[in-house]
């Protein structure tokens, strides 16, 4: 059938069978936002372009698809572009589309043309700028195979208006055929067998999980190998949630701001199983070091990341889930006795001292964990807020989400979003600072419009209270340009949009607080007075 290359592009993601899109148009996507409102496919409208990236990376963790957002060209192009690298940086499959001017004005600086490919180029898998419209079926059908197979990204794919415009006779590809582009996702057998032989002849083997888990959607067989093989777990910020909280031989975060009990075991293995991280520098490569005689092992889709920050011993390229599941199927030893006893806590840590009109923020997470559905979802946004949510995690069959390798501020409630069209009937909890907040407190507007019940709690301790820290610890305490004067009131901002909001400041009501947001059908803003002085740790 002949039709235009703007409806083209929307029976792409008509064929992909995407349900939800995020976007904010201008004049450059237009034919294409016309041919999208005559599908049935959703369209978020958000209010800030990089909240549309946030929020398709959202969606994308929680439904295992590509999630898809939509821009027009020069400055919306632009502003998707922290959004991008979020997503880039934690492996999340996105389909970027953008609109550009059209093609015979392309390089002449002209109203609202930038070079959003060229932009992007660091932040992508891979980019096309689409010169004509027979090409569109091919480029979409490769777009959600891109981003969707070896390492998990997001692909951009950028149409002038004029391309838009023209026809095509239409027909989608059943499959993508990419020559340059094979991804392994079985181990190398003879890699299998040395990684077993290690293990065996391992006294103290320690497992780090990270974000790869779920981009293999391997939490399973994680389990399953670490409960058959009796080594302990400890986990990245972006693998939490990757094994239970409650499982025996989970000894929690690593890292910089990570739990003591799982820092110290990293400190005494003598192998590390490396599965899907990075070995980023707040993790493994954090002051809490590692022994220099401990056999590394490291288990990645993008055989890039082996050895890029830390020396490996044997590297395992492929697929999480299919690696763990050769391994199992190998495995022949009986489990190895506890070897992390010692270095769990013996106690909990008690909470600082908090001054008058103010509340614990470890106790409000400690409530919210207390409180919250098992499975419920939680977005954690960056700065204090994001240690507090990641050292309290307890969902037993939860999600936990945040920006962990750009470390983007204002990324919590446009994912929170995205994550609850993507899982409707599971509670979606956001968890940002105030200063955070203020980067995305625009997109209240489209929770109210499309009643999406996401519950936010939002820190409210005046400060950028990381950084804060930071000036604290490393700079005498000469705090320069982290105090947020002049903050709103959050919870009458809230109502001003329409969303029902409290705010808690006395210490006594934080478990009825905590029940009110999490028991609201709609949604739902808390802010929490903290103590400016309340540390992270």
């Amino acid at each position: 059938m002949r039709i235009t290359a703007a409806q083209a592009m929307a029976e792409c993601l008509k064929r992909e069978a995407v349900p939800v899109v995020f976007g904010l148009p201008g004049a450059a996507i237009c034919p294409f936002y016309d041919a999208l409102s005559q599908t049935e496919i959703r369209h978020i409208l958000v209010r800030q372009e990089q909240n549309a990236a946030h929020a398709a990376s959202g969606y994308a963790r929680m439904s295992g698809r590509p999630g898809v957002c939509i821009a027009t060209s020069g400055p919306g192009a632009l502003n998707l572009i922290t959004g991008i690298a979020t997503a880039y940086m934690d492996s999340i499959p996105l389909v970027v589309i953008t609109g550009q001017v059209v093609s015979d004005l392309l390089g002449r600086d002209v109203f609202q043309e930038a070079d959003i490919t060229g932009s992007c180029e660091p932040f992508v898998k891979h980019s096309y700028l689409v010169k004509r419209a027979e090409d569109i079926p091919r480029i979409f059908k490769e777009a959600f195979h891109i981003a969707s197979t070896g390492r998990n990204g997001p692909v951009l794919i950028d149409v002038p208006m004029d391309v838009q415009k023209a026809e095509l006779d239409f027909a989608y590809p059943e499959k993508a055929e990419i020559r340059s582009y094979k991804p392994s996702s079985q181990g190398h057998p003879g890699q299998i067998k040395r990684v077993l032989a290690a293990l065996k002849g391992a006294e103290r083997p320690l497992i780090c999980a990270g974000g790869g888990v779920f981009s293999a959607k391997a939490e399973e067989e994680l389990r399953l190998f670490s409960e058959r093989s009796g080594i302990p777990v400890v986990t990245t910020m972006m693998g939490i949630s990757s094994i239970p909280p409650q499982y025996p031989r989970n000894l929690g975060m690593i890292g910089m701001h990570g739990a003591p009990s799982a820092n110290r075991a990293m400190n005494a293995a003598d192998l590390l199983l490396l599965i899907g991280a990075r070995v980023g520098d707040r993790a493994i490569m954090s002051p809490m070091g590692l022994s220099q005689s401990a056999t590394i092992i490291h288990i990645d889709i993008d055989p890039a990341e082996i050895g890029k920050n830390m020396g490996t011993d044997i590297p395992l390229v492929g697929d999480a889930r299919q690696i763990l599941l050769q391994l199992l199927e190998k495995l022949d030893s009986p489990p190895i006795p506890d070897w992390t006893a010692e270095y769990r806590p013996a106690s909990p840590v008690q909470p600082a001292p908090i001054k008058e009109g103010c509340v614990c923020a470890k106790a409000v997470m400690a409530s919210l964990f207390r409180q919250a559905e098992e499975d419920a979802v939680l977005a954690a946004d960056v700065g204090q807020n994001q240690i507090w949510s990641a050292r309290g995690y307890r969902l037993a069959r939860g999600r936990f989400l945040t920006s962990g390798g750009m470390g983007t501020m204002g990324y919590s409630i446009p994912a929170a979003y995205g994550a609850k069209l993507a899982a409707p009937k599971r509670q979606v909890i956001a968890v940002c600072g105030d200063g955070s907040f203020q980067m995305q407190m625009m997109e209240l507007a489209t929770l109210c419009a499309n009643q999406i019940p996401v519950k936010m709690l939002v820190m409210n301790n005046g400060r950028l209270g990381m950084v804060r820290e930071l000036q604290d610890l490393h700079y005498g305490g000469r705090q320069a340009g982290v105090l947020l004067d002049g903050n709103p009131d959050f919870a009458k901002l809230a109502e001003a949009y329409g969303i029902r909001a409290r705010t808690l400041s006395d210490a006594s009501e934080i478990d009825r607080c905590v029940q009110e947001l999490l028991e609201s059908h709609v949604p739902f803003l808390l802010e929490c007075r903290i103590d400016p002085a309340e540390p992270t740790l």
